[in-house]
């Protein structure tokens, strides 16, 4: 009886711990982004916003991108000045 009683607690056990996510595939790594390669130095991010003047072309540009609503590490390449 206290063996049924064991195999039944391991039964359980081996249940909640699959359907827990214990025996899930680790993540799959994700590929750098442009931003993440440019500035590898920098591995908390860097801040696309421009202090200095800049020209027309270069905020046009900016706006295209999207860089006022881009987060760190989708941040195109574009939105740094050269």
């Amino acid at each position: 009886m206290a063996i049924l009683q064991i195999v039944n607690t391991a039964a359980f056990v081996l249940a909640v711990a699959v359907t827990g996510g214990a025996f899930a595939p680790a993540p799959a790594e994700r590929a750098p982004t442009a931003a993440e390669l440019a500035f590898s130095d920098a591995p908390y991010g860097v801040d696309p916003i421009v202090t200095g003047p800049v020209s027309g072309k270069f905020r046009a540009e900016r706006d295209r991108a999207g860089c006022e609503d881009a987060v760190w590490p989708d941040i195109p390449v574009s939105c740094y000045p050269r």
